[in-house]
Order: structure tokens, then C-alpha cells, then sequence
């Protein structure tokens, strides 16, 4: 198989069939389809055993998270591109013969994005790659425009591609290695795209590969978890990924971050008016502290991956940090929803 795709399922029975149908239906053929299931109890593997017998099933007994399910399958794979596809996703027939040709193009790119949008509105974008803050938080970029009233070519780069459908080339896995097993989930890609980009590979978008996406059905829009996870790792791209002097700023930029989410939080916009209407402030507020708790208490193994990944760092620093200003997303826009 050309295409291996991977996709980690954790108690997403509503949502398969609808994405296997789709991948079923793909104008290209040349693929595997590697379902790695994270202890799911909703009778996710039974409805897979008994529908689709040409997915390659591989059980796992808890959730091991995204970044490790994703890792799990990646060992199952034989296709020299490797697809990561979330669950809750409709692609449509050219999708996959899209990426493929683009990918086919040009051997140095190692990645390639797809025009995700969403489910329910499909002209309204979810993600068009993705774009980092100064801090290292990160989001996909033009999330909620409309794609009917942007100018784009076939083919754009970007910075890297969102993990919810990304191709990505093995021989460039194989290199850098795949997502960070310590990340569990969000923020996974945004390392491992940075990671890539640190090593030299290039990452394009295909905007007529288009899935449709239902943003945050499985992680949910704003729980106590996601947001935990959200706020520890993006400490954790930045100490294995940022430049030094962008890298020596992050507490700094973290700082007007939080003055920006408390604007939000005051006029009820964006994700302030999300935070006051969800029931469970304490919650959040907690989990932001443990969040940056656990990211200080893990700063010194990711300093021991950081110099890895300088290791086999083929660009400079400079050359970076002109790549992070050139999709530089400011702290308004994350915070738009």
C-alpha cells in the first residue's frame, strides 16, 4: 500500500461509519486503513469487527491518548505515506488522490495539509494549517472564515498541516521521529511540525483535498482535561522547538496571553464568553495551574529532547524564527472562536 491511514478511536461508534464509508468511496484505492482503538466502551470494536472486516483493528486495553495511538499504528503501517485522520471526520472522494499527487511533487516536502472544514457548514473553515503564538500556543489558521470568499491556489504552503487529517512522508518520519508519546493529545502536531520544519522539510496545503471536520466532538470544546493538556504542552513545543531568544520570551508573551483571556473573559467574546457559560470555572481555572505545574515539573526531559531535535536541526535558528513571524498568529485570533 502507497497510503497507510491511521485513525485512534476512543468511544467514537457514532462517528465511524460515516468516515470509513468515505474512505471507502476514495477515487484513490492504493491504501490501508489502521484503526488503533483506545480502550473504547461504546462497542466501537464489536461494530468494526462486524462492518468493516478491511480495517486493520489493533486493540489497545486503555486511552493511551492520540499521540501514542497514533504512535501504535504507525508500527502496524506499510505505506510510505502515513495519514493521520481523526474519527469524526467526511472526506471527500478525491481527498486522498489529492494529497497523494501534491506529496508526489516534490520528495523534500514532508508534510501536507488538507482544507478542513466544518461538518455542519461546509464552507465555514476549520483549519487551513496551522499558525503558532509567541508563546507557543497554537491554532489552525482562518478558523470560521469563509473558503468561498478566499483567493487560494491549489496548492499554498504553510507552516504545518493540523493533525485532524495530516500526510506524512515516512521516510521523513523516520528521521525525525512521530509524535511525542508525553503529549497524550493537542498540541502533538505543532511539535512534531515544528520538529520537521527544524529538520528541513517542507509542508504544503492541498486546498482541493477537503475533509469536513466536527471540531472538538471527542476532546470536547472546553473541558477541565483539554484545557490542562492545551496549557502544559505548548510550554513543551517551545522548550524543544523555539529558538533561544524567542524560547528566553515565552514567560513574557505567556503573561499577555493571560491579560488577553482575561479581556475576553470580561466581554464575554471568543472563548471568555465560552469560559463564563460553561458551569465549571474552578475547574478551568485549576487546570490551567496544574497545566503550567506539570509543564516546570517536565522542563528538564524536554530540554533532553530539545537538544535531539537541535541534533538534527537543519535550518538555523534565524532561518526558524523567520518561519514562526511568517505564520505568526497573534493572541486575539487564538482566542476568537
Amino acid at each position: 500500500m502507497r497510503v497507510s491511514i491511521i485513525i485512534v478511536n476512543w468511544n467514537g461508534l457514532e462517528h465511524l461509519a460515516v468516515c470509513l464509508d468515505s474512505l471507502s468511496a476514495q477515487s484513490f484505492q492504493d491504501f490501508e486503513v489502521i484503526i488503533v482503538d483506545n480502550g473504547s466502551s461504546d462497542g466501537s470494536v464489536g461494530f468494526l469487527r462486524e462492518r468493516y472486516p478491511w480495517v486493520k483493528l489493533v486493540e489497545l486495553k486503555e486511552n493511551t491518548g492520540f499521540a501514542t495511538g497514533n504512535n501504535v499504528g504507525l508500527t502496524h503501517a506499510s505505506g510510505e505515506y502515513i495519514v493521520a485522520l481523526n474519527n469524526d471526520t467526511r472526506a471527500d472522494e478525491n481527498w486522498l488522490a489529492t494529497i497523494v499527487a501534491v506529496a508526489d511533487s516534490d520528495p523534500r516536502v514532508g508534510m501536507v495539509g488538507s482544507r478542513i472544514c466544518s461538518f455542519d457548514e461546509p464552507d465555514r473553515i476549520d483549519s487551513l494549517g496551522h499558525g503558532v503564538c509567541r508563546d507557543g500556543m497554537s491554532r489552525g489558521r482562518f478558523r470560521l472564515k469563509r473558503y468561498s470568499t478566499m483567493n487560494m491556489a491549489e496548492v499554498e504552503e504553510i507552516l504545518f498541516p493540523s493533525a485532524c487529517v495530516a500526510l506524512y512522508r515516512r521516510t521523513m518520519l523516520d528521521e525525525t521521529g512521530f509524535f511525542d508519546d508525553d503529549f497524550f493529545a493537542y498540541a502533538e502536531d505543532t511539535d512534531l511540525g515544528l520538529r520537521c520544519r527544524l529538520a528541513g522539510w517542507q509542508a504544503l496545503l492541498a486546498t482541493q483535498a477537503v475533509v469536513y471536520h466536527k471540531y472538538s466532538r471527542t476532546g470536547g470544546v472546553f473541558s477541565p482535561f483539554k484545557l490542562y493538556l492545551v496549557e502544559r504542552n505548548h510550554y513543551w513545543v517551545a522548550l524543544k522547538c523555539f529558538p533561544l531568544a524567542m524560547l528566553l520570551l515565552v514567560p513574557f508573551f505567556t503573561l499577555v496571553r493571560y491579560l488577553e483571556q482575561a479581556r475576553a473573559v470580561i466581554f464575554a467574546s471568543g472563548s471568555g464568553g465560552e469560559f463564563l457559560a460553561s458551569g465549571s470555572r474552578n475547574a478551568l481555572l485549576k487546570a490551567i495551574a496544574k497545566g503550567t505545574r506539570d509543564a516546570l515539573c517536565g522542563a528538564p526531559a524536554m530540554l533532553k529532547k530539545r537538544a535531539l531535535v537541535m541534533e538534527k536541526r537543519r535550518i538555523s535558528g534565524r532561518e526558524m524564527a523567520r518561519l514562526l513571524q511568517r505564520y505568526r498568529m497573534s493572541f486575539k485570533e487564538l482566542l476568537d472562536r
